[in-house]
């Protein structure tokens, strides 16, 4: 693709510098602290040997995730939402994101009657946090799930592929790869694509800003993001080898 003037000087296909450090929480069974240029998530899997109620004697486990932004992980301070009583529809919308894309990739029926919780906290805000989020928790949770089978909990990986996340958009009339916070604001129409490493589609988040986008506009913003999740792939394997 040709060079174009996005504001970090990348080509329209490139992602953001991308860093995953595995075990950054020292007391959870599995972490990562996964970086996409400015943005920094905490991604943590905490197990319980309990489900739901609605799981009870089904056999089945269960994975669910939290997410939360440390109050000066943007700009300006945010209220804590602990302090405010009540989670905001945003936060609400993005933990049941995680949680889905996380399940789509696990057998639960062989991971047995527990819940793994990823708890994703925002440290700092450059755009596509919810993003980083899944793509840190699937570290965090394959690292989790690891340790059960040292500790001889389970018996083999319940896990049935990688899922990752990048953010496309239309800027300026063109599209590009994983958006950071100055394309975000200004972008014509912005999309979120959670992907598996066997080709499937977990959710797709488009919305124009401006004027409607075109069939084959979000075709090229299907083909950035299949780009950008195999990178994103090849950086959770190698940071899952690393621990």
């Amino acid at each position: 693709m040709s060079a174009s003037p996005r504001p970090s000087g990348r080509a329209p296909d490139a992602l953001r510098d991308v860093a995953i450090i595995p075990g950054f929480a020292r007391h959870a069974e599995g972490s990562c602290l996964i970086r996409m240029g400015g943005t920094e998530v905490l991604c943590a899997a905490s197990v319980e040997a309990r489900v739901p109620p609605f799981l009870r004697n089904s056999g089945q486990g269960w994975v669910t995730a939290e997410y939360g932004m440390l109050p000066r992980a943007t700009h300006t301070r945010g209220d804590r939402e602990a302090a405010r009583g009540k989670q905001s529809g945003r936060t609400q919308e993005i933990q049941r994101l995680i949680g889905r894309s996380l399940r789509a990739v696990v057998d639960r029926a062989a991971l047995g009657e527990m819940t793994i919780t990823l708890d994703c906290d925002v440290i700092n805000a450059d755009g596509g946090t919810r993003c980083a989020g899944i793509t840190g928790a699937w570290v965090a949770l394959n690292l989790a799930l690891r340790h059960l089978m040292r500790m001889n909990v389970l018996k083999t990986l319940p896990l049935t592929g990688q899922v990752a996340a990048v953010s496309c958009g239309l800027v300026g009339g063109q599209a590009v790869l994983d958006l950071d916070y100055a394309e975000d604001s200004s972008a014509d129409a912005d999309a979120n694509f959670v992907l598996t490493d066997g080709g499937g589609i977990v959710e797709i988040q488009g919305t124009a800003e401006k004027a409607p986008f075109t069939e084959p506009q979000f075709h090229e913003l299907m083909v950035l993001a299949k780009l950008g999740t195999r990178k994103l792939f090849e950086i959770q394997r190698q940071a899952v080898e690393a621990a």
